[in-house]
């Protein structure tokens, strides 16, 4: 049964950590082959599942240590209609992964969970297609599309869907829709390009009253992810109404453009003390944002430091004076 899906304790004061990057470290770290970047597969397999959860437990030990709060994210990126048939998945066999994604966490949920680190059970939904590039479909081809995927979440322990990485309003709208439908609280996370904007120019402002728009605001937040700090520093206002929607960062280690990073063959792993000084400030300046991971290229190292970084009491800015 879902635990947080009428309530979810990171809507409320306090800090919630989440995982790094997922594939990024099983592809380049532990030398898993993960085609399309779909870590969906590991759950076909014992020893897959096996790694999957030793994944999950340095995240776990993490939060405990530093009692904070997890957002704990199904391996469920890629595991759509699109990206399943390129894997030879159909449409049972990504249910059953979508469904079995959600029973391993909830078991890591049962052995884990403490007073001071709720754990919140979300499934991931990525794009339909890539996370990097313009989305072509309207909001109603959106819903369609995610609504199988979704429909799967809604009947398992799942709290919430977490959509990631998407570049398309359209998309978002489609995906926070169905969410509404089937009383599945949901996050949205946008993707930004090294100018702080979605590719195609959109702002990420735009993009958040877009979709709250028109959806009458449905997601339950906003995030930021697959983009490192100084892509999207700029695009941030701390008296803008919309900021008050953004609680949650999932930042690149690498300050590499996305174009850059889909042509390297090497992981780019960033600085770790450097982007937890990031997160520091961008605490500093938004103490609204409480929900800190990581995305490509970070792993527990990169978590690790910004849990410390990130464990003094918050600091707000320095009033600027009269206005």
């Amino acid at each position: 049964m879902p635990k947080y899906r009428a309530g979810l304790p990171q809507l409320n004061a306090g800090a919630f950590v989440s995982d790094g990057g997922m594939e990024t470290t099983l592809i380049f770290h532990e030398g898993v082959d993960l085609p399309h970047f779909a870590s969906f597969i590991l759950l076909d397999s014992e020893e897959g599942r096996a790694r999957l959860r030793a994944y999950y437990e340095r995240y776990l030990a993490i939060a405990r240590r530093h009692r904070r709060g997890l957002i704990l994210d199904s391996p469920t990126w890629r595991a759509n209609r699109d990206w399943g048939a390129r894997l030879g998945y159909d449409a049972p066999e990504l249910k059953r992964i979508n469904e079995a994604s959600i029973k391993l966490l909830a078991e890591l949920r049962d052995a884990w969970e403490a007073e001071d680190t709720p754990i919140v059970v979300a499934g991931v939904i990525g794009p339909r297609g890539d996370g990097y590039a313009a989305g072509r479909m309207s909001a109603t081809e959106a819903e369609a599309y995610h609504r199988p995927q979704i429909e799967a979440f809604a009947a398992t322990a799942a709290d919430m869907i977490a959509a990631y990485t998407l570049s398309s309003v359209e998309e978002a709208i489609g995906i926070a829709r169905v969410g509404r439908a089937l009383n599945m609280p949901c996050s949205i996370s946008f993707t930004v390009e090294t100018d702080g904007k979605l590719v195609g120019g959109r702002s990420l402002r735009d993009a958040v009253e877009t979709v709250d728009r028109e959806t009458d605001a449905a997601p339950a937040y906003y995030m930021i992810n697959c983009a490192h700090p100084t892509h999207f520093e700029q695009a941030l206002s701390a008296d803008a109404p919309w900021m008050q929607r953004l609680i949650g960062v999932k930042a690149n280690a690498s300050t590499r453009s996305h174009a850059e990073l889909d042509e390297s063959e090497t992981l780019d792993s960033g600085d770790p003390i450097d982007l937890a000084r990031r997160y520091r400030k961008l605490r500093e300046t938004y103490p609204g944002l409480r929900i800190l991971g990581g995305c490509c290229g970070t792993d527990e190292r990169h978590i690790v430091a910004i849990c410390e970084a990130c464990d003094e009491p918050i600091r707000p800015p320095a009033s600027s004076g009269p206005r």
